[in-house]
């Protein structure tokens, strides 16, 4: 588990543009089975999760359509939380950092690692504009 001083910046960046931090299971059901869109990032202390990912979930939210609900969870931090989300998104394997956007309760896109990984945060937020377009 990494230390709370090392991780609470980068879940700020994403709890002030509106993500919901999950530390429990049950949240993390409820939430995701809410209806309407839900996205949730498996946040993570990795350099592409700083560079590319939270940038590119920030950038996206710009845009007319957006999820309902905004959550998180931290990879290596809210193990529980992260399990339960990552087994949500079957049949893709763990990753971190990834983004996963549901549609009541429904799986409709996915970004793994490796589509995180060398790309610049514009194309991941386009990439997520796309599927905001489509679901929301």
């Amino acid at each position: 588990m990494y230390p709370q001083e090392i991780v609470q910046p980068m879940r700020d960046e994403l709890t002030a543009v509106g993500f919901k931090q999950i530390n429990e299971v049950e949240q993390i059901e409820a939430e995701i089975n809410a209806t309407g869109t839900t996205l949730v990032v498996v946040n993570s202390i990795c350099g592409c999760a700083a560079a590319n990912a939270r940038p590119g979930v920030r950038f996206s939210l710009d845009n007319e359509k957006v999820p309902s609900n905004l959550v998180t969870v931290f990879a290596g931090v809210d193990r529980e939380a992260t399990d339960a989300a990552r087994s949500l998104m079957v049949p893709f394997p763990p990753s971190s950092p990834s983004m996963a956007l549901f549609k009541d309760g429904e799986l409709v896109h996915m970004l793994e690692r490796h589509h995180i990984e060398g790309r610049n945060a514009d194309i991941i937020a386009e990439n997520l504009r796309a599927a905001y377009n489509e679901h929301c």
